[in-house]
């Protein structure tokens, strides 16, 4: 019987020569644990797939070195900042530029996607952190605290707050949404390079080049634990997804944390150098590091790692007894309470949104955002990771195998540095047929949308009426041969159902012209009132849609009026009226939300104020109405497309309601 194999416990999977410049970052997609994204000083971000040789996508547009790289949650989007400061995202399945953000003065340092919006926090050399909505090409705060760079950013779990790491030995930890700092810690001596949140728990990690790690209560806002006793700083961390422990990876090895005491549980060699990004995937470690142009990754077994245990290396007092590990869930410290949203945990990659959901630059958008391409230097493996054919979402998800582990007793050589494919700008598209592989040339990528179901939301841009079909208005053939159709049977169907048309359509013009004649005679709110009475909610929609526009129209007796029929806008199958709904609502929560809450916190008068009470009953009827339309956002938050990330946008405002 042959013996068993031993593997090796930490071992060099590839090298590359990822640009034809020094590298200067790198990241890789937490989600896969295959998706890894490098940016030179060639200007360029690569796109690759982990183990495999040649660069799957190439984007360009940016004109200066790229200093920062964050791959959305469920990998589609990807941001890079650039050294002059500007930022581009780019959507990765559409294979196209999505976005170009300007507004900071110097490098771009750090970048993080929001877990649920479709948000990116960014943090510059000139001491700003900037949120910014994807959608819209606009920054929404601005957050000004640190007096240097900010070199990390980290969005909590639950996308409720926002922590910082900077130079001037700070770390900060911001409410997104009162945009301002919750706490500041203390107790670095040095930069802090690096910052996680615990999966869980109110807990948090950092890095700093003073050689420590330590950990924060986010409670409480103490300090729980410190580990000093590197050689080095500590260049990356990541938490095991159950949170039982902490992974450092530093300049020649990774080594494993507790925090409950501060101990090391495990040390793995691992001579990755300047290691960059961690990630777990089929519980190995995956890490990857970068020297001038060759990018290097590395596999750790973590099922040969100790995470806890009775023997830890070195941090452990010799006449301290060793306590018990914190068990994973425990209810010393609060956990997050996360919104129930399918972008929490992707499962696989589905293409959920439509090509026409995609909004692509506009011709009176900045030129370099057209100039920005996204160049498909390997359409086998492009179509692979980007574009499944599984789209279907009751089928099994996609899993990756785990990478085999090589003997313990074989010299182990990584596979020889390729050069990546240089972009070749052919606008043909690819074949049917396999063609020899040196006869084939990447193309320049263009989406096919994917064939779907029909939608449970009508969209509002649509380039044919949903559910009508032109054979409903010609008679059916009784003879195949049939070639010719007689003009009055033609007409005659045609003419099915217009009468119908004609009374909806005379209805809400006349209608409309009752509204109109209100407000030519009257205040604002009686012309909802009247739309209100006509109880057709497509008057409503055009009503709201002149009144959105006018933020000085709101007033705190119209939101009374308008906030239950924001209610069934919500809810309703069209998305153009699910947009104004959410529009409005958008303007209402801005504008009284703060005043609302305030009123009702405050306490009672005295004496008779006619004026305070009416204003007190409004505030109170306006509180409880957005507590009903607040679990229909929550609720809604999970959907996809446009108007799934304004209901996560539009949740995050309401969690003040909670």
């Amino acid at each position: 019987m042959a013996a068993a194999v031993v593997t090796k416990t930490a071992w060099k999977l590839q090298e590359i020569v990822a640009h034809s410049s020094n590298v200067s970052s790198l990241v890789l997609g937490k989600s896969s644990g295959r998706l890894l994204a490098t940016g030179g000083d060639d200007c360029r971000v690569n796109v690759w797939s982990v183990n495999k040789p040649n660069c799957v996508m190439s984007l360009t547009g940016h004109t200066t070195p790229i200093e920062s790289l964050q791959i959305s949650a469920n990998e589609e989007l990807i941001v890079a900042g650039s050294q002059s400061g500007s930022i581009r995202v780019w959507d990765l399945e559409a294979a196209k530029i999505l976005r170009t953000l300007l507004g900071h003065k110097a490098n771009i340092c750090s970048l993080d996607f929001h877990p649920y919006g479709s948000f990116v926090a960014s943090g510059s050399l000139d001491t700003d952190i900037k949120l910014w909505d994807v959608r819209r090409k606009g920054c929404i705060f601005k957050y000004k605290s640190h007096t240097q760079a900010v070199r990390c950013l980290r969005f909590s779990p639950d996308g409720k707050w926002l922590a910082s790491a900077a130079d001037d030995h700070t770390v900060k930890l911001w409410d997104l949404t009162a945009g301002k700092v919750m706490f500041e810690f203390t107790g670095h001596s040095g930069p802090v390079n690096v910052v996680e949140f615990h999966p869980s728990e109110y807990l948090l990690a950092s890095g700093s080049s003073d050689r420590t790690i330590r950990f924060w209560d986010l409670e409480k806002f103490h300090v729980v634990s410190c580990i000093e006793e590197e050689a080095t700083p500590v260049r990356c961390v990541l938490f095991n997804p159950d949170g039982c422990c902490l992974y450092g990876g530093f300049q020649d090895s990774l080594r494993v944390y507790g925090w409950e005491p501060e101990r090391c549980f495990d040390v793995v060699l691992v001579n990755w150098g300047k290691v960059a990004d961690l990630c777990i995937c089929n519980n190995q470690l995956i890490g990857v590091s970068f020297a001038q142009s060759t990018v290097s990754s590395f596999v750790v077994d973590l099922s040969r790692v100790t995470r806890s245990g009775l023997v830890p290396h070195g941090l452990l007092r010799s006449n301290e007894p060793l306590a018990q590990p914190t068990p994973t869930g425990s209810s010393l410290r609060r956990s997050y309470d996360r919104p129930s949203t399918s972008c929490s945990k992707p499962q696989s990659r589905v293409k959920r949104s439509s090509e026409s959901e995609r909004r692509s630059p506009s011709s009176d958008e900045d030129r370099d955002e057209k100039e920005s391409k996204a160049e498909i230097q390997n359409p086998e493996d492009y179509k692979e990771i980007f574009q499944p054919k599984n789209v279907i979402s009751r089928t099994p998800p996609h899993t990756n195998e785990p990478f085999p582990a090589p003997p313990e007793d074989e010299p182990v050589t990584a596979k020889e540095a390729v050069k990546p494919i240089q972009p070749v700008e052919v606008q043909t598209p690819m074949p049917k047929q396999e063609l020899p592989e040196s006869f084939q040339r990447p193309p320049i990528a263009s989406s096919t949308p994917m064939p779907r179901a029909e939608p449970s939301v009508i969209p509002a841009a649509r380039n044919e009426p949903i559910g009508l079909k032109a054979s409903d208005f010609l008679p059916a053939l009784k003879n195949q041969s049939q070639a010719e159709l007689v003009d009055e049977e033609i007409m005659s169907q045609i003419r099915k159902g217009h009468k119908t048309v004609c009374m909806v359509l005379t209805s809400r013009h006349k209608n409309l012209d009752t509204v109109r004649a209100v407000w030519s005679t009257s205040d604002i709110k009686n012309s909802v009132d009247s739309a209100v009475a006509t109880n057709d909610l497509s008057v409503v929609v055009d009503l709201l849609n002149i009144v959105n526009q006018t933020a000085s129209l709101w007033k705190l007796d119209l939101c009374t009026v308008v906030l239950p029929q924001i209610e069934k806008l919500l809810q309703s199958k069209y998305e153009s009226y699910v947009q104004t709904g959410c529009t409005s609502l958008k303007l209402i929560l801005q504008r009284f939300l703060p005043l609302i809450t305030d009123i009702l916190a405050a306490p009672p008068s005295v004496g008779v104020d006619i004026s305070r009470e009416e204003r007190l009953h409004k505030c109170k009827l306006c509180y409880k109405q957005l507590k009903n339309i607040s679990n229909i956002v929550k609720n809604r938050s999970g959907l996809s497309g446009r108007h799934g990330s304004a209901f996560r946008e539009l949740h995050l405002l309401m969690t003040v309601l909670e």
